[in-house]
């Protein structure tokens, strides 16, 4: 039996996880100029076929061939079901009916779930005080950023309520959940990232292709201007090609658990992006969430905690 493996993320894997929160939290900024024109199944569906091509595209530059063999492409497909088909089309359904601040609050309890199904589904990966403790700490955090509004939506009648909908955007967050733990196997199967993210999106694309033929009728829409063309291109590639990649890199390298942390870094990126981008303000509460946030990810990391035992026991030695 594997021994519970807690070592804290390297610099690499905190910069990789800083920019593939930048790269998610960028997402937000085009859909929202895409939605204008496109259906949300539309987006989802050419979000993942562009990506689909340009990765295919840089595998056959480097001359890196695809698996071809069962095994892995029930694989590919199982990780596009889990973490692309499944989500995108709850949160989907889900923002038709709740306010988006409700949704951001529901699908930060992504790392949460993950602590739990990773202490049950890995040998590597279990929870711990810290870990536990970190997770609601930094969920705090997003709470307080997001604002009372959002939370008011969560148990209130008004705009943002619907129990239906707030589930179906907390089954999105245990669908990725499931996807970080489910990734785990590409690489003891020796398939790597850049293969891993061209086959999950190859497959997803086979699958969401058909729900947005049938859910959004796309050949009757006109067509889209060159805004809408451009955001959906800035999704694709930057958005979902690019931050695939990362995301399988920091999934073999730091876990499952970790990964999920990027659900807490994604609003700090949206917030800081607007307001040097957008000339958005900064509320208080915006530095208090990120300070909560931060608290908590250290928490998780470990490395704050170590520091302390090492504290402790040098002032123990001493008396």
């Amino acid at each position: 039996m594997t021994a519970p493996n807690h070592k804290p993320m390297d610099l690499t894997d905190w910069s990789l996880l800083v920019a593939l929160s930048i790269l998610w939290g960028g997402s937000f900024f085009f859909v929202g100029i895409a939605v204008r024109e496109l259906p949300p199944f539309t987006i989802v569906a050419m979000r993942v076929a562009l990506a689909a091509l340009a990765l295919g595209g840089l595998l056959w530059i480097l001359g890196l061939p695809m698996p071809r063999d069962r095994r892995t492409w029930i694989a590919f497909f199982g990780m596009g079901a889990l973490n692309n088909l499944v989500p995108f089309c709850l949160i989907v359904w889900g923002q038709t009916q709740i306010a988006s601040g409700v949704a951001s609050v529901l699908n930060a309890t992504t790392p949460l779930f993950g602590v739990m199904v990773a202490h049950v589904l890995t040998r590597d990966e279990k929870m711990t005080g810290n870990r536990l403790a970190g997770v609601l700490v930094g969920f705090a955090g997003v709470a307080v950023m997001i604002g009372p509004s959002a939370l008011e939506g969560l148990v209130g009648a008004g705009p943002g309520s619907g129990l239906l909908p707030q589930l179906a955007v907390l089954g999105a967050a245990l669908s990725y959940s499931f996807a970080g733990i489910f990734g785990r196997r590409f690489k003891s199967m020796g398939v790597s990232p850049l293969v891993t993210a061209t086959g999950q999106v190859s497959a997803s694309t086979l699958m969401l292709v058909p729900v947005a033929l049938l859910a959004d009728r796309p050949w009757t829409l006109p067509m889209p201007s060159v805004a809408a063309w451009g955001a959906v291109i800035g999704i694709a590639l930057l958005s979902t090609a690019l931050a695939y990649v990362i995301f399988f890199r920091v999934l073999a390298s730091a876990g499952a658990t970790n990964l999920m942390l990027v659900t807490f870094l994604i609003p700090v990126s949206a917030i800081l992006l607007g307001g040097l981008f957008l000339g958005e303000r900064l509320a208080v509460r915006h530095g208090v969430g990120m300070a909560l946030i931060a608290g908590g990810l250290a928490a998780i990391d470990g490395r704050l905690s170590t520091w302390l035992g090492q504290r402790r026991s040098a002032s123990a030695a001493k008396g």
